[in-house]
């Protein structure tokens, strides 16, 4: 046979195989490579394999936040030519996501143009440009110290991390959606700091429970804001890893102009957008299933952010109107939480425990292999400047014996034989630069030295010390926090989102029928400044000692009010602002918890530097006192609180300030405390009520560079006085100080207007009180992160000194139980 016709044989060789077998194979492999390549992502940092090729080339591009955006093409050719072997158009678009902040909750890709909107695609990658984000640099630190095993890319020509080391939980603080072959993954975005605290939780207690975790972790926290309604599938998909919630959008009521009241939008769901929106309710008119609405204007602008405001017909109840466009539009939504991601190179169904679990571990793995690298290059270096020294103190005779060699073989041997070096030794000193050989290069490598010697047994006590090692991974993840973390977005409700309808309302299309039932409640004001609603079974219920709580919070006011009630909030400024509990978070009174509350400022528009100092019922013939910086006491009546929300309920001087406001009785006592250390108390009865425009009168002598930094009313005769000290040139937080607890009744009452009495000795570098509190029962403590801290227990005399605080505290309230 022909070498030709050989040839040609093998060419045309035709092999016959099973088609089902073949089609098996093929599916299997095509399976394996979309669940493990492509759609699901990887539990330790939470990204996939395309997400993380273009978070490592754009780091290895040098795009970091303070170089200069360069063309989104460019780094989807350097991702598609050197790591990721599809398509353009797929990298762009995980490239797309990974800067919209609408669709993460910590965006790591700094984008510039068009990045798209939630009801519009964005512009082509030629167009766009991009740069890594500070929360990027997190994710991909540390790469260059072999903490992640490297892995080689589709030819083999390029290496890539099988892993990023991740310094914070992307997979929980972004979530990630995706569709793969036979499953899929929907994980909802949460808030950086809580699910960092809730890491470190569990690294500090690795037996921590699942309702522990949830106490730092009550729910997700989505990009665009709104409210969860209902925390049951929340905690069903933190248990088992499957569950759903609903949405609803964060709105206010009010009026648009001098004749007509409307719902102003502020906040959306998750992934829902203002147009769609829009065209719901249009449909929804046109098929008579909406009825009072008169017209939707969308304000939504870059400065203010969205806005959408719907027009009520006259005659018709916007709350009525309200209920109907949760029911039939897209204000209200659900998300459907599917926790699956890649463990160990496997699918897995994970609960939020298993998730942290997971992230820790990996976390612990990059700390403790960046350590042994670092050991390693600081014990090479260090074996260096000690041969080094070694040649500096014999100087001449290196010089001696280097020149006397033939050659560098022979003179790396005489230096080794003499001098006792190593081969690295000897190599290095004879690449030494003779500007080296100064007595001031030695004092430098002896410093040197020193610094290597303390730094090698830091490294080694944490290889060898597991409480150490964590003790670093604790200290690094609170510092993302500190820098990365933002506050809560999202409101969460304990309120089911289902409506008490019966079938006929449901039916029934007429406003009465739909509004929300009117049932008693209490708003409490936490002393961090956060809000709640703490609905009750009817108006005499109470907030029992049994009360269970999951937060240590302290509360600073509370109002008996009803769900769709209205109650006031005084700030600091003296304005009285009305507004209604029906959508803060409500939690049932036999559970008050406060880890669900809201920070007022994210529920009460207020002014720059305006905070609530306190609240107060609008409809009561009640008297109320409220006291001010400078000293000025005030009793005003409540039937006369302004009937317009804003304007003012005291006048007060350009450098004046609201401190506190309490119902105050002709029986109640009025209380001052100073930031001098100067503690007053008199009468209620001496200061008579006044007008809502009137300025008040002397309460206390304020002396020079001091200021009431406390005030309350109270009629307990066993109320207890906690003071804190500080220096004023140290900020709120930082300086834990010296606190005391002694009795109100140890002071004696004086004539209002006068000096009061000394309430704590300030000892040196004490030039002031930073905090202080009055009242019944025990206070609760709190640091300026809302963490609890103690207080110490023993009563002392009124003017001691007070003890010295392990921890600091910036925040004093009363219990929620008192």
């Amino acid at each position: 046979m022909s070498p030709n016709s050989q040839q040609h044989d093998s060419v045309e060789r035709i092999e016959d195989i099973d088609v089902s077998t073949e089609m098996r194979d093929s599916f299997l492999e095509y399976a394996y490579s979309v669940i493990y390549s492509r759609a699901l992502p990887d539990a330790r940092d939470g990204l996939k394999p395309v997400q993380r090729r273009i978070l490592f080339m754009m780091n290895e591009m040098g795009l970091r936040p303070d170089k200069g955006h360069v063309k989104s093409a460019r780094v989807v050719g350097e991702v598609m030519g050197k790591l990721h072997p599809h398509g353009d158009a797929s990298i762009y678009d995980a490239l797309v996501r990974l800067a919209q902040d609408f669709s993460l909750r910590l965006p790591l890709i700094d984008g510039h143009g068009n990045f798209g909107s939630l009801d519009d695609g964005p512009a082509a990658a030629r167009y766009t440009e991009a740069r890594l984000a500070p929360s990027a640099l997190a994710m991909t630190a540390n790469l260059d110290e072999n903490v992640v095993d490297f892995v080689p890319n589709y030819d083999n020509q390029f290496q890539q991390p099988d892993v990023l080391p991740a310094a914070y939980p992307n997979l929980l603080v972004n979530g990630a959606s995706g569709i793969a072959v036979g499953m899929a993954t929907n994980m909802a975005p949460h808030n950086l700091i809580e699910v960092i605290e809730a890491s470190i939780h569990l690294l500090r207690n690795p037996q921590a429970t699942l309702d522990e975790l949830m106490a730092f972790v009550p729910g997700p926290d989505l990009p665009s804001g709104g409210i969860i309604m209902g925390l049951d599938g929340i905690r069903e998909a933190y248990e088992t890893g499957r569950g759903s919630f609903k949405t609803r959008a964060k709105v206010t009521i009010g009026s648009v102009s001098a004749r007509k009241m409307g719902i102003t939008v502020t906040e959306l769901p998750y992934l829902v957008g203002p147009e769609k929106v829009i065209d719901k309710i249009k449909d929804g008119v046109t098929s008579k299933k909406l009825n009072g609405i008169s017209n939707v204007i969308d304000l939504t602008d870059r400065h203010h952010g969205l806005k959408l405001v719907i027009e009520i017909k006259t005659g018709f109840d916007p709350e009525a109107v309200l209920e109907q466009l949760y029911r039939y539009t897209p204000l209200e939504d659900s998300f459907s939480i599917n926790n699956v991601a890649l463990v160990d190179g496997g699918p897995q169904t994970l609960g939020l425990r298993e998730m942290l679990a997971v992230y820790v571990s990996h976390r612990k793995s990059v700390v403790e292999r960046r350590s042994q690298f670092r050991l390693a290059k600081r014990q090479d270096r260090l074996h260096l400047v000690d041969g080094l020294l070694i040649a500096i103190m014999d100087i001449d005779e290196v010089i001696q014996l280097i020149r006397q060699s033939d050659d560098t073989d022979q003179a790396r041997q005489r230096l080794i034989e003499v001098f006792k070096l190593s081969v690295a030794q000897a190599d290095y000193i004879l690449e030494l630069r003779l500007r080296r050989l100064t007595k001031f290069s030695r004092v430098e490598l002896e410093a040197e030295a020193d610094e290597l010697r303390k730094e090698i047994a830091a490294l080694e006590e944490i290889l060898s010390s597991e409480k150490r090692l964590i003790d670093v991974v604790v200290a690094e993840l609170s510092e993302t926090a500190k820098t990365l973390g933002t506050p809560r977005r999202t409101v969460l409700s304990t309120s089911t989102v289902a409506p008490a309808t019966t079938t006929a309302r449901a039916a029934s299309r007429e406003p009465e029928a739909l509004q929300l039932e009117d049932t008693p409640c209490r708003v409490l004001l936490s002393s961090t400044g956060k809000l709640v609603r703490v609905d009750l079974a009817d108006a005499d219920e109470r907030i029992t000692q049994g009360t269970h709580r999951t937060a240590n919070d302290g509360i600073r006011s509370d109002v008996l009010t009803s769900r769709r009630g209205i109650i006031g909030a005084v700030t600091n400024t003296g304005r009285l602002l009305h507004f209604s509990p029906v959508s803060l978070p409500g939690v049932p009174a036999s559970s008050v918890s406060l880890a669900a509350a809201v920070n007022s400022s994210d529920y009460i528009e207020l002014e720059s530097q305006e905070h609530i100092v306190g609240l107060v019922p609008l409809a009561t013939t009640d008297v109320f006192a409220l006291g001010t910086s400078d000293g000025v006491v005030k009793r005003i009546q409540g039937e006369a609180f302004p009937a317009k929300s804003g304007n003012s309920i005291i006048g007060l001087k350009d450098t004046d300030q609201v401190v506190g406001i309490c119902a105050a009785s002709d029986s109640s006592e009025l209380v001052f405390v100073t930031s001098d250390a100067q503690l007053l108390r008199f009468g209620a009865a001496n200061v008579r009520p006044q007008g809502a425009t009137a300025g008040g009168m002397a309460g206390i002598r304020v002396s020079d560079n001091a200021r009431v930094i406390y005030f309350t009313a109270l009629d307990a005769q066993d109320a207890r006085v906690v003071t804190i000290s500080a220096s004023p040139n140290t900020l709120l937080g930082t300086d834990a100080g010296r606190a005391k607890t002694s009795l109100l009744a140890d002071f004696p009452a004086k004539g209002r207007g006068t000096g009061g009495v000394r309430a704590q000795t300030l000892l040196k570098g004490e030039d002031c009180l930073a905090i202080a509190w009055v009242g019944a029962g025990s206070p609760r403590a709190n640091s300026l992160d809302g963490m609890p801290r103690e207080l110490p227990g023993d009563i002392s005399k009124r003017d001691a000194s007070g003890t010295l605080l392990e921890a600091d505290i910036a925040f004093i309230g009363s219990a929620v139980d008192d």
